[in-house]
Formats: structure tokens, sequence, C-alpha cells
């Protein structure tokens, strides 16, 4: 078990960053301070530090909405909140790798890692205690106080973190590294990392340390394989390698280049200096030094394209998308791509502190999925091959799908309409082209088979429930029928067999139980589609498989064993029955007895009804919040037993919208968005998630939920905005205004669509997705009788909430 801790470090107070430029040469000054066009547009209210402490896991770093390459400053490469490569408790720097993941709580990456650095040539990074003998260079200046908002801010530059001599912007990542006496500065296009260095001292070089990566135990370095370094001429340096880590067996390839010729190079192999004048290195630890002289005459730029496919493809993509040494341009084209994408929707908003949280969790949906084609199209594909994709066609890579179904594809479907064909037809690639069949938790042409249930399934279906085109539908049916009917994968061969997972013989059985019966749920919606009836009768039958982990006795679902029976000791705040394994994932029974997102009406009769699950529902979140001492730290963000830090939990506040009390809905969530998210490094309730958390955010900011996202409806919540403008297909626009809103005021009285009273809690993406002007009149005490009526509340399993539910089916 990972404890949950904060990396605190403490320092000494040293120069702040103006009197260090200061100090800098006349012309490294000048372009130390310059300021690029950032115009007075959405972009200034990001802050990309936003997550880099507590247990966000961001990483701050500069990189393009979706883009393959995540520059970023890594300050320890293991253990778990080190898994973005950043922590804001670290107070010293080891470099700046070209890949990073995005709020995840297992990981990798890490990829190419330049460490600018004078003097003699260190070869170990060390720890994060910074010890003076390793390449760490601290970066000092902690600002007072800790996570302080106030101060925070400075400016059309960006946003500065608790060190004074650190600051960024989406698209740009600037720090002065005080030990190693250089101003660094990164941009990002798509596929290539932008580095300038402006030394302040002659004798300097580049370390290149091809070794690096994300590794879980700090005593046992990544696991690399077949690296390979190559010298080309006096300005560039190329290599690949495979890394065994999260993503066993991922192929990274990499071409660098200066802008100015190198004195000399030279090649270590663990850590021992290779012959003069070699230009190639082959083993598993791998490092480069490139000197240079008079370092302080110019700034050094540096430029690194990265592939999947082979070191031709990085060249390429270098040469392709970085074709000069324009650094400034490439800069204010990363700007420019940020400010269009974070544009597509306007906010309106009295709060500072709103709009920098809703903006910066806005930036944090488009850092994941990540693209992973090259220029040329070519992609390593699931099955290790290079493959070519059709014209205009893009691949992408890390798929959280446990996590961003929930909120992050649906948010995707009305604000990134034009993406989504990519997003997911590249799940049905994956699909067809993996060993491992359907995609779970794909990163980089490997599947990890990190977590449970099958939910590539839920973006697919949910896509196609909505009318996507350019998905390959007809191709992804079989393939995912195979898994849903023949597999025998992770427990679904007992699953089909009994009805649920025995948790004497799997681990994590419950909850296996519950999602899997999610999944069918969604299986049966492509069956339909796809024409094979019989097949969606099954399924959606199968999918009231929660029935047979739901004990009426104690009104819990719980393990039950291969003999029929209830196992013992239950405890509904346990991990599980017994300390073989847990029987939940990354929960216990309390949050798993809410996870049904598709069958509400039926699954209350369970309870007793309405009422008594309304009630269940209200102990979730006013129970004492203890835990045991074994329980997993993503168990976070605790309302009660409610855990909002991890992502199962994200649709629960909305299920009182089920039991026709939606004013309870309204109360939750606007609570969650009030204390559980700031615009400051430990802003976040848990793991970000490949934006999952983020989308969160941004979706009830905008009064809506997709609680079932197949079903293709969204349930209100409490609109936090004063007034927000959706970009939709087709030119189209969605607006969102408050009536009466602010502090205090998180009731809805009244709603109007298109200027027509609207009684219903919910409405379906066709009506959102045709463009319209949705209406919210607030105050301060609920109107109870808002979605109270059956004819007012969410559909459920494909029926409205005053349909007969047939528990027998």
């Amino acid at each position: 078990m990972v404890t949950r801790r904060r990396f605190i470090q403490g320092m000494a107070a040293l120069t702040v960053m103006g009197s260090q430029i200061g100090a800098l040469p006349a012309f490294a000054a000048k372009a130390a301070g310059k300021k690029t066009a950032l115009a007075e547009g959405v972009s200034r209210h990001v802050d990309v530090f936003v997550g880099t402490g507590g247990h966000g896991h961001t990483y701050p770093g500069a990189t393009m909405p979706f883009g393959m390459v995540q520059l970023s400053p890594d300050t320890y490469s293991a253990q778990w909140d080190g898994s973005s490569g950043y922590h804001q408790g670290d107070g010293s720097i080891m470099g700046f790798s070209h890949t990073h993941l995005s709020g995840t709580g297992a990981s990798d990456m890490l990829d190419v890692l330049v460490v600018p650095a004078i003097g003699e040539v260190l070869l170990q990074p060390g720890d994060r205690e910074y010890d003076g003998v390793n390449y760490h260079s601290r970066f000092d200046g902690v600002r007072p106080g800790k996570n302080e908002p106030k101060g925070y801010k400075t400016g059309v530059k960006g946003y500065r973190s608790r060190y004074t001599q650190e600051e960024a912007h989406p698209g740009y990542y600037r720090v002065q590294l005080t030990d190693s006496k250089v101003l660094a500065e990164l941009t990002a296009t798509e596929r290539a990392g932008f580095h300038r260095y402006t030394f302040q001292e002659a004798d300097a070089h580049l370390l290149v340390d091809f070794a690096h990566g994300f590794h879980d135990d700090p005593k046992i370095p990544t696991r690399v394989t077949d690296a390979k370094l190559q010298l080309i001429g006096n300005d560039t340096l190329v290599g690949s390698r495979v890394v065994h880590q999260w993503a066993n067996g991922r192929h990274i390839y990499f071409a660098l280049k200066v802008s100015r010729p190198f004195r000399k190079a030279s090649l270590y192999s663990n850590d021992k200096a290779l012959t003069d004048g070699s230009t190639q290195a082959d083993g598993t630890n791998l490092k480069a030094a490139l000197f240079f002289d008079k370092a302080n005459s110019a700034p050094l730029l540096v430029k690194v394209g990265i592939s999947g496919v082979d070191v031709e493809g990085a060249l390429r993509n270098l040469s392709k998308e970085i074709p000069d040494w324009d650094f400034d341009g490439v800069r204010a084209h990363a700007e420019a791509s940020w400010e269009q994408e974070l544009s597509r929707i306007h906010i309106d908003t009295r709060s500072d502190d709103i709009k920098r949280t809703f903006y910066s969790a806005l930036y944090h949906t488009m850092l994941a999925p990540t693209l992973f084609s090259d220029t040329d199209g070519r992609y390593r594909g699931m099955d290790m091959q290079v493959h070519q994709l059709p014209a205009g066609r893009h691949n992408y890579s890390t798929y959280s799908l446990w996590d961003t179904y929930r909120a992050e594809h649906p948010l995707m479907t009305l604000f990134q309409p034009e993406r989504v064909p990519d997003l997911v037809d590249g799940l049905v690639r994956m699909a067809a082209e993996s060993p491992a069949g359907p995609p779970v938790w794909p990163l980089q042409g490997i599947e990890t088979v990190c977590m449970i249930g099958y939910h590539s399934a839920v973006v697919i279906a949910e896509a196609q429930a909505k009318g996507f085109k350019g998905i390959d539908y007809a191709k992804a049916w079989p393939i995912y029928r195979k898994r849903a009917m023949e597999d025998d994968y992770l427990g679904l061969a007992d699953y089909r067999k009994r009805g649920y997972i025995p948790s004497d013989l799997h681990n994590e059985a419950v909850s296996k139980t519950l999602e899997y019966a999610y999944d069918d749920w969604v299986m049966a919606s492509m069956a339909d589609a796809a024409g094979a009836h019989d097949d969606a009768e099954l399924l959606r039958k199968r999918s009231r498989n929660y029935r047979n982990v739901f004990d009426k006795t104690q009104n819990f679902v719980r393990p039950r064993g291969s003999d029929g029976k209830w196992l013992e000791p239950f405890d509904p705040r346990a991990m599980g029955h017994s300390k073989k394994w847990r029987d939940f994932t990354e929960s216990n029974a309390w949050q798993a007895t809410f996870l049904n997102q598709h069958d509400l009406y039926a699954y209350m009769t369970l309870f007793g009804g309405e009422k008594a699950f309304e009630a269940k529902l209200d102990q979730l979140f006013t129970t004492d919040s203890t835990l045991p001492a074994d329980a997993p730290p993503d168990i976070a963000g605790m309302v009660g037993q409610y855990a909002f830090g991890n992502e199962p939990a994200h649709h629960m506040p909305y299920l009182y919208a089920y039991s026709g009390s939606h004013y309870k809905t309204q109360a939750r969530v606007r609570m969650l968005m009030e204390t559980m998210y700031l615009p400051a490094p430990d802003g976040l309730p848990g793991n970000e998630d490949c934006g999952q958390m983020s989308a969160w955010y941004v979706m009830s900011a905008l009064g809506l939920y997709a609680v079932d996202p197949v079903s293709t409806n969204y349930v209100f919540g409490s609109p936090i905005l004063d007034r927000a403008e959706v970009q939709l297909a087709g030119g189209k626009r969605l607006v969102v205004e408050t009536k009466g809103n602010g502090k205090g005021r998180p009731y809805i009285q009244s709603v109007t669509w298109n200027g027509k009273p609207w009684t219903r809690s919910w409405i379906t993406h066709s009506e959102l997705a045709a463009g319209g002007t949705l209406v919210f009149v607030m105050g301060d005490k609920p109107n109870v009788s808002f979605g109270s009526a059956l004819t007012d509340r969410p559909p459920a399993f494909g029926l409205p909430a005053d349909a007969k539910v047939d528990v027998t089916a």
C-alpha cells in the first residue's frame, strides 16, 4: 500500500527570478522577459500548476492540445506521487523529458531527459533530497504559505508555482536553475519539443540521460532493453529504446538537434565513457554529453522529435514541425492553439477563482488522449507492427478508460465533436490489432490491462448512439461480442456461468460483477445497432446481474462465495472479507453499492423502494468517514463514505434525480464544486486521471452530467457559472445561463429551454447538439417539486421513469 503523504522539502529562500534575470547578459535578459502575444483571451485564466501538489499527479510543462510530446521538468522519477515526474513538494529538478502522463495512479514515460549543466559531467541524478554532487539542480525561492492562491497570479506571463523562479502557461514553461546557472524555457509542437537555454557561465554541456524513466521502486532503475544512441555530425543525436515499465515493451525513438555545433560529444554505457571518437552506443544504460564553447554568448536552442515507429519518423516529425530555429514562433503557435481550443467554451462568472478553476480544468481535459502517429500517418499498433493510416486520420494513445468514459468522453462529444471519430475509431483499430482484444488502458501500443471491465465499449457505444460517423462500428461488434460472450477474461467465464464472480475465486470480484453488468448494458446497445437483437436481449437481462451480489438483508452489495453463500466477516467499510485480496476495486461496499448507472428504477426495488434507496444514499454522504488502515490512497475526497476523489463515485450525487429529490443533487454537486476544487497546486481531490477529474468539474459547472453515457442523456446538477457559450458541431451554439446565482444559491427554481418552460431534470444530447439556450433560475431554498414528478425524472434501462418496472426480466 502506498501511504498518503506530501513531498515537502525544506529549503532556504534564495534570490528571486527577477534579480537572477537582471544578472544575465543583455540579450538574455531581453529574451527572458519578452512577452509573446498572449491575447486577452481565456488562456490567461489557466493555471497549469493545478494538481501538481497533493495527489493530483499533473505536470506543468509545455504541450499541445492532445499532443504526443509533453516537454516538462522532472523532479523525481519514482513512487506514487511522482507519477507525472513532477511534484510541487520537491525542490530540485533533474532535467526536462519529453513524455509525461497527466494525473495517473500508475505510471511510465519520462523519455529522453535533457539536462543543461555546467562544470564537470555528473551522470547520476541522485534523489529528491538535493545533495550537490549529482545532476539535480535547485530552483529555489519557496513562496510563503502552503498552496496559497493569493499572489499566485503573475499576469499575462502565466502562473508561477510556489517557487519564485518557475512559471508557465499553456504551451510554455520556464525556470531558473540555480545550481546549473541556466534559464530554461520550453515549448512544443504536436510531435516535437523545443528548448531554449540561456547559460550564465561559458563552460556548459547538455547531458542526455537515455536510461532515465519512471520506475516504481527508487532502488530499482527503469528496465530498458535494446537501447541505441548515435551521433550524426556535430549537431544531431538520435536514439531508440524499448521500455519495460507499466506499458511493458513500448518502443520510443527520438532525434535531437542543437542550434550550433557542439565542440565534442561523449557517449556512455553503464556510466563509463566510450573511447574518444565513438559515434554509436548500444546497451541498456546509455547517456550522452554534448559540450559547447562560450555557452553564455547566446541562447542554445535544442529541438527534439519523437516517434513510436523509428528514428526516421522522429527526424521527419522534427523537420516537418520545427523546420527552423524560431523558438518564439513555435511558442506563439502553441499559445494560439491552446487559445483556440480553450475558446470553444466562453464563460462569464463574477468569481475569479471559479474562472481559473474552470479553464484550468478545461485545459487538463485536453492533455489526453495523446497523439501517437507520425506526420506521414504511420503508427505502431497494439500488435507492435507499423501501420499506415488513411490520409487525414490520426492515431491516439493514453486512454484511461475506466475513468474517462464517465465525463471526459461525453464532454468531447459536445465541445470536440470533430475529434471524436479519430478518438473512437482508434479504439476499434486497437481492438482489432491487439492480442489482448478490446482496449482497457492502452499506452503507446501496449495494453497495460490496468483496471477492470472493458469500458472502451462504453466510448464506442456512446458515439454510436449519438450518431457519430467515421467509426467502423461493424468492425467493432464481433470483437466486442467475443469479449462479452466467449472470452475467459478476468472472471468473465464465472460471471456468465453463475451470474456473478465468486470472491473466493477472484480478486475484486464484487466490483468486477457490477462493472461487467454495466458493460453488458452497453453491449446490448451495440448489439441492437448491429441488428443482433437476440444478443441484445440476452445482454440486457445479464446487465441485471448486479442483483446477484446485493444482500437485501443488509442493503449493500457484498462478496459472495462459489457456493452461493455470503462471505463473512462483512464490514461495509472494509476492502474485503479476507486479507488474501480485495473484493472491491479502489472502493468498499458503501461506494460499490451505488455503482449502478443504467437500471436505477429496478435497482431501487432491491432496497424496498425509492424512499429506502434515497435514505441509503443520504447515509453514504453522512456516515462516519473512517476508513480501514489497508484502504488504498485512491479512496480520497471523503464526504461520509462517499469518495469523490475516485472516479466510480462521480455519478452518485446525481442519483437523487432518479428518486425524485433532485434538489439534493443540486446541493451535493454545488458543495463538491466549491470544496473539492481550488485554483492551486493542491487543488484536486485525487488523481486527475487523464482529464476525468477535471471533466467532472467542467460538465458540472455547466449544470450537466451523463450518469449513463450510452443513454445519451444529461442529468441537471447545479450550474455554477453566470453564463457559458459552447461551440458545437456545424457552427451551432449551446448557451447556458443562470439567473439569481451565487454563493449559497445552489437550488434550481425553474428552467427554460429556448424560451419555453422545462420541468424535466434532464435533457438529451440531440437536443443540446442542435443548439439553443438553457436558462436556470437559481435560489437559496430548494424547489422540491422540480424534477419530482415521475414524468420529469431521467429515463433508465431505456425506459421512462413512469414505466412499469419488470424486476423479473
